[in-house]
């Protein structure tokens, strides 16, 4: 199965990626690095999931934000190089979560994606990660994640 049939078997649709908000691009490719700016849970129609995590979002609704994040993600991919079968791996994601100052949960939130990741390419969604919690984000949404991801030369 291609990512784009498993993603259509996961009952999910990529839509276009918001435009940037300022004077920066949603991917930048250097050789065969793909570098995806920091995407966040917004809707194909345009609504932002928001919410300190910890005070007004669950783990398990949090965790949902960062899979809406991923499409995202996935979206701003497809858009910069058309065809999801040429990613060779997921190398590495950057998540910020939203959270209050005693929230720990931070990787349980970020597994959204990841989960994500693994289901739509397997072994080679499998990726280096790091998950931490800042104090605020733009538009107050609960998750952001950027991702590097290696495609065919």
């Amino acid at each position: 199965m291609t990512p784009h049939d498993r993603l259509k078997a996961l009952g999910l649709e990529l839509f276009t990626p918001p435009t940037p908000i300022g004077n920066f691009r949603n991917f930048v490719r250097c050789g065969s690095l793909l570098f995806i700016s920091g995407q966040g849970p917004v809707d194909a129609d345009g609504t932002l999931r928001t919410g300190k995590v910890g005070q007004d979002v669950d783990v398990e609704t949090a965790y949902q934000h960062a899979r809406l994040t991923g499409l995202n993600v996935l979206s701003a991919l497809s858009a910069s190089i058309g065809d999801l079968s040429q990613v060779k791996q997921v190398v590495k994601l950057l998540g910020f979560v939203n959270a209050t100052p005693d929230f720990t949960d931070h990787p349980k939130v970020i597994n959204g994606c990841s989960d994500l990741f693994a289901d739509v390419f397997g072994d080679i969604g499998m990726h280096a990660r790091s998950a931490i919690g800042v104090g605020s984000l733009p538009n107050n949404i609960t998750v952001e994640i950027e991702a590097i991801i290696e495609i065919q030369s």
